[in-house]
């Protein structure tokens, strides 16, 4: 089995809130990130895909293929956009790397044209990034 990992870059505003809690609670688990108007990141969006090689092809998948998909279904819908309030697949849900993985996992484990979702690395900053494995896990949507 080998494992084949493109990366891309997005830039994009959030601002974590649960809006069942109190202002001053939210203050408390969320701190600057908070903040009223939100707050921007550089994100690197890193996806691994496991597979055989085609025999043909030498591919587990074509890097292009995957570039273009993380491109249209992921990256033009959410670089230089806020998270909140652009992004009709992130409505109602905290805007945390934790949630984006798993939503961009939910978008691409059925579009690959090869190879299988393996894993979905997300940086939020250049020391901080989630791995998801596509393991069950619920996302709360608020309403």
């Amino acid at each position: 089995m080998l494992y084949v990992t493109k990366k891309v870059d997005f830039s994009a505003a959030h601002r974590l809130y649960n809006p069942n809690y109190s202002d001053e609670m939210n203050e408390s688990i969320y701190d600057k990130c908070n903040n009223y108007n939100g707050h921007g990141h550089n994100y690197t969006l890193e996806v691994t895909v496991c597979g055989e090689p085609d025999p043909n092809t030498g591919y587990v998948i074509d890097l292009k293929k995957l570039k273009d998909l993380l491109i249209n279904e992921i990256v033009s819908k959410v670089d230089h956009k806020h998270l909140n309030l652009d992004v009709d697949f992130l409505k109602g849900i905290i805007p945390t790397v934790e949630n984006l993985s798993m939503i961009f996992w939910k978008i691409l484990e059925n579009k690959l044209p090869n190879g299988k979702l393996y894993k979905i690395r997300l940086y939020e900053t250049d020391s901080s990034f989630v791995d998801y494995y596509g393991q069950e896990s619920e996302i709360k949507i608020f309403e």
